[in-house]
């Protein structure tokens, strides 16, 4: 399914605003890029399957600030919402995240202290 969305990003200078379209264009799934808005502040993409959130984050992290304003079907216009005919499909499978903060367990080794030397003095349990 096509969607539409538009993002808002603090675009300064015109160097800002070629890295921006380079950074949407460069998504998997992304058809099209437009600057919209009076000052050309808001990125309009257009695609079938783009990650609003994913495109948003890539964005912050390498122009500045970016906000979501607006995800929709891309053939929808103000009043016309074709998304109630469709069928929304539920994913079945569940998302399982790794745990990169568990550290794999150390191997236990036993350890005599010797402090005056008795070859016969040392037992390990």
């Amino acid at each position: 399914m096509k969607q539409k969305m538009v993002i808002k990003v603090s675009m300064n200078k015109h160097k800002s605003r070629s890295k921006a379209l380079k950074v949407a264009v460069g998504f998997s799934g992304v058809e099209s890029v437009a600057l919209k808005g009076d000052d050309m502040s808001q990125i309009e993409v257009t695609g079938d399957g783009v990650d609003a959130v994913a495109l948003t984050t890539s964005l912050r992290k390498k122009v500045g600030y970016a906000e979501v304003v607006s995800v929709g079907a891309a053939g929808a216009g103000a009043g016309d919402q074709s998304m109630d005919n469709e069928k929304i499909e539920a994913n079945p499978e569940p998302v399982v995240w790794p745990n990169y903060h568990v550290a794999a367990p150390l191997p236990h080794y036993d350890v005599c202290v010797v402090r005056d030397y008795d070859p016969y003095g040392c037992s390990i349990l």
